[in-house]
């Protein structure tokens, strides 16, 4: 018997899976079956998970792709689809930006729309027709509870994971007849290397007590891991959740709901 959640025999393509919740993604879903490629535009980081996953016995390929280069994501994914058919994508690629509008700059907006958005389209553009021609597909995006609630100095970043949230609910509706499922993951403060990295350089000396407290806006009382992320996106890219599509998924240690009570 099969067990739960496999990915047997499933081609998935992971964006930004060389470091952090796409890592993380990339690992579980290779130890489920799944033969991962990895797409990351730091060439190192995604050789470095490639290495970990195939050391363990599993299978993963990666590729060196900046999103926001809609040639670079055409080039490489009609590379892999000219030997495999693409089952699954997940948009996971994505980069961050902390301050309300009098801060954020053009430039600031511009690269988070390159990257955020435009490289969720990208991705988009060159897989759902693959999908389509193969009889279906799992497509997964990363969005954040910024898309959905308000958040202090998070003005640009909002924006974006906001357009991630609305693609979602525009591809699950238009290809739903094609067999094509289409979610989105909305996670809260997860503790991953940004984290670490970003409370180091603004707060130095000060990094204890900056992490307890960001990790006190979560009223469960600490930040999500990335497994737990990661084992969000296995049961929604399996085919246990073959009657789910056109859903926002909240994994926020009941940030959105308690906070409001």
């Amino acid at each position: 018997m099969e067990p739960k959640f496999s990915l047997n025999n499933k081609i998935s393509l992971i964006t930004g899976g060389g470091s952090g919740i796409g890592r993380a993604i990339a690992k579980n879903f290779a130890m489920q079956g799944s033969y991962v490629h990895i797409l990351d535009y730091n060439e190192k980081a995604a050789a470095d998970v490639v290495l970990e996953i195939n050391n363990e016995g599993y299978k993963s390929k990666s590729y060196k792709c900046d999103v926001s280069n809609s040639d670079e994501v055409s080039t490489v994914i009609e590379k892999i689809s000219k030997k495999v058919s693409i089952d699954i994508l997940v948009n996971n690629a994505g980069v961050a930006h902390v301050g309300n509008i009098e801060v954020c700059e053009e430039e600031d907006l511009d690269r988070l729309y390159n990257i955020n958005i435009k490289g969720v389209f990208n991705c988009l553009k060159a897989c759902i027709p693959l999908m389509k021609i193969n009889g279906g597909g799992v497509v997964l995006n990363l969005a954040s509870i910024a898309s959905s609630v308000g958040i202090s100095d998070r003005f640009a970043y909002s924006m974006s994971k906001g357009a991630v949230l609305t693609m979602t609910y525009a591809i699950a509706k238009d290809y739903i007849d094609h067999n094509i499922r289409c979610n989105c993951i909305s996670p809260a403060r997860v503790h991953t290397p940004f984290v670490d990295g970003f409370i180091k350089k603004n707060y130095p000396g000060k990094e204890d007590e900056i992490f307890d407290k960001l990790s006190k806006t979560q009223p469960i009382g600490r930040m999500g891991t990335p497994q737990e992320i990661a084992d969000l996106a296995l049961f929604l890219c399996s085919d246990e959740a073959s009657f789910i599509t056109g859903s926002d998924y909240g994994i926020d240690g009941g940030f959105i709901t308690l906070n409001s009570k």
